[in-house]
């Protein structure tokens, strides 16, 4: 588990979730980045999210909860 959350750049204003995923190396494909909202393990600045198309903003923190422990990064 990351004792504090990954700051992953931008190149924009904003990223949807399903890209930022996969930017932050949360998901492996967008498929998995689908996966991964289906089985309802994405937070959202702590809020549950399963909308692959949410959009982000720099200073949003994603967590995903994974077998092997909690994986969090910021949009920076």
């Amino acid at each position: 588990m990351n004792s504090s959350p990954t700051p992953v750049p931008i190149s924009d204003d904003t990223i949807r979730l399903g890209q930022f995923l996969k930017l932050a190396g949360l998901a492996d494909s967008g498929a998995h980045a689908r996966e991964l909202l289906e089985d309802d393990v994405v937070r959202v600045n702590g809020e549950p999210e399963q909308r692959r198309g949410r959009q982000l903003h720099r200073g949003d923190l994603v967590s995903v909860q994974l077998p092997t422990g909690t994986e969090r990064a910021t949009v920076g």
